[in-house]
């Protein structure tokens, strides 16, 4: 089985090939829907669209949607872009997603730029030092 750290670089490696075959210029759902396939292609089981509440007191007070959470290796949240960059708010969001799934990690991956864009968060701070960070 891989680890959370083989498989985040081996969903990187995908989202790089789709770049390098599509390029900058499609919407999100296009990249959502290429990555679809790559990962069903390398069998690594997979949700789209995943729903997510946000509870205060018992009670449900927002929802959100992930736009991918692999379901192997204790769960990686991805959370797909089409811009120019990666921006704090795309941060803020995927860590607020993490908090509200309890998944420890997250992946930004970011199809709108020249070359792909990507960032690793986690639910819990960690010092950056991970060579794909």
């Amino acid at each position: 089985m891989m680890t959370i750290d083989q498989l985040t670089e081996k969903v990187i490696g995908m989202a790089m090939e789709i770049h390098r075959h599509m390029g900058p210029r499609y919407s999100e759902s296009i990249y959502h829907r290429s990555l679809e396939v790559e990962l069903a292609a390398a069998a690594i089981p997979f949700e789209s669209e995943v729903p997510i509440n946000v509870f205060y007191k018992g009670r449900i007070v927002g929802k959100f949607a992930a736009d991918l959470v692999i379901t192997i290796s204790k769960k990686l949240l991805i959370e797909l872009k089409s811009c120019e960059n990666i921006v704090k708010a795309h941060e803020a969001q995927t860590v607020n997603y993490l908090t509200a799934t309890g998944i420890d990690h997250g992946l930004i991956l970011n199809f709108g730029a020249q070359s792909l864009q990507f960032k690793r968060k986690f639910r819990l701070y960690r010092p950056s030092g991970n060579p794909i960070d």
